[in-house]
């Protein structure tokens, strides 16, 4: 990390120059570590498109046809072999196997299987890598989340784009770095999302997301006051800059510093956003491609749009997270609609990259925090059913960035229950992630507490296999 050093302080400080130089010596709005990336990156920036609640693979993705034979019948314990069931589903005395009611065929050269709830992504197959054999530890959405988002189920370490951040800096000097978008599913549920499953951890500040707003200014506080224009601005700043340098030359607490720089940030972001937001010079057919909900701010296909412009401005790491996949009941209801609201954005994303020529240096990817049970959680009824937590098997795809396309990779029981080839535990999806951005996931540390620190922990491993 580059530290704000006080000589660095004082030449700045005694040049005259002062907030622009003193911006200049920090390194939130470029920079990043001395001798990264490690070697040559494919990718230079991530869109994650996170389906907050948990899709199920079992009706999008991990296809079972063998599982109608087996309906209503009770899930084998050879499959479960004893692992643990959430506080939704301990108590029930029957675990009723369920198939999914929804058809599926394959779709491209590469064959991959798609369910009929998501017809756009079934066009995009053959530029996707799957991977059906994802895995995690945690069971329940809030320390999932955390473990997919910072590498650890507690709370407290920094998240994948904090991470980035500091290693490889940003692209632009006129947007952070990283940058959060929210959209609830239409159903108005779905679990909380806390602020710090986009923070910076122990790492410092500058490296936080910044969320994006749907409603109002995009950002908090970017419009000036009635009566206070950019020149105002510009005059308070400098001042507010003079009183925070006499502070950090007391105190010398690099924070203070961060305060300096992201003030600045945040003066440029006053031209910047308004001119990112405004889709006004967006064509009919890029509205057409990403659907009618992309002229609705707030909604996941705006924010897949916006994620597109962002990307454009060179924003290292891109975050939406949609809500409301928590299908315990009524799933045949409510997974397509969700599915509805992202299948067609999530695609046109994809092909508006490679469209653009951005794709090969974009990684794109798609998935929850966990996959859903194969046995009906309540009342299995024949036109309804609903699907617990699953950690021990789930799908996630992702696109462009170096990694291979048109594979599916991974295979789970006849179930669905259980990984019984070529598992990727979640650590190593954060490192293969990392190696896409060439990154050596053992060498992105920071030192804390007394150790050094890295997003997946002690251990993850690259899985070559997804690699281009």
């Amino acid at each position: 990390m580059i530290d704000l050093t006080r000589r660095q302080f004082f030449s700045a400080a005694s040049t005259g120059l002062g907030i622009p130089a003193l911006a200049g010596l920090l390194p939130a709005a470029t920079g990043g570590l001395p001798g990264l990336p490690h070697f040559a990156p494919k990718a230079k920036r991530v869109i994650y498109l996170f389906q907050s609640g948990g899709p199920s693979q079992l009706d999008l993705f991990d296809y079972k046809p063998s599982l109608v034979k087996v309906q209503g019948t009770e899930l084998p314990d050879s499959v479960r072999n004893g692992q643990r069931l959430t506080g939704m589903s301990s108590t029930q005395s029957t675990f009723p196997v369920v198939p999914t009611k929804f058809a599926f065929a394959q779709h491209g050269k590469s064959g991959a299987w798609v369910s009929e709830l998501l017809p756009h992504t079934a066009k995009i197959v053959d530029r996707l890598t799957i991977v059906k054999s994802i895995h995690t530890e945690a069971i329940n959405h809030d320390p999932a989340v955390t473990f997919l988002q910072t590498g650890a189920q507690i709370a407290g370490r920094p998240s994948i784009g904090s991470w980035l951040a500091y290693g490889l800096g940003a692209e632009t000097q006129d947007l952070p770095a990283f940058v959060v978008m929210i959209s609830p599913g239409q159903g108005g549920g779905g679990q909380p999302l806390y602020d710090r499953l986009w923070g910076s951890g122990f790492l410092p500040t500058r490296y936080q997301g910044v969320k994006f707003r749907s409603v109002g200014d995009a950002v908090l506080y970017l419009s000036n006051p009635d009566g206070f224009d950019a020149k105002d601005r510009r005059a308070y700043l400098n001042a507010l800059g003079e009183l925070n340098r006499m502070r950090l030359e007391e105190a010398g607490d690099p924070e203070i510093a961060t305060r300096i720089a992201q003030y600045e940030m945040a003066f440029r972001m006053q031209t910047s956003v308004p001119e990112l937001t405004d889709l006004s010079k967006e064509p009919a057919s890029i509205f057409e491609s990403y659907g009618p909900d992309s002229r609705k701010p707030g909604t996941f296909a705006a924010n897949c749009l916006l994620a597109r412009r962002l990307a454009e401005r060179g924003v290292r790491f891109i975050q939406l997270f949609h809500r409301d996949w928590d299908h315990h009941g009524k799933l045949p209801e409510g997974l397509p609609r969700r599915c509805k609201e992202t299948d067609q954005p999530a695609a046109a994303l994809v092909e508006d990259l490679r469209q653009r020529g951005m794709l090969d240096e974009t990684l794109v990817v798609w998935g929850g925090e966990f996959g859903r049970t194969v046995y009906c959680q309540g009342r299995l009824t024949p036109g309804d059913y609903g699907r617990d937590h699953h950690p021990r098997c789930f799908t996630m795809w992702m696109a462009g960035g170096g990694m291979k396309p048109g594979i599916s990779y991974g295979e789970t029981d006849d179930y669905s229950y259980n990984v019984v080839r070529d598992p990727v535990h979640i650590h190593d999806l954060q490192a293969t992630l990392l190696h896409a951005l060439g990154i050596d996931h053992t060498r992105l540390t920071y030192p804390y507490l007394g150790r050094a620190f890295r997003l997946t922990d002690v251990h993850g491993r690259v899985v070559k296999d997804l690699l281009a």
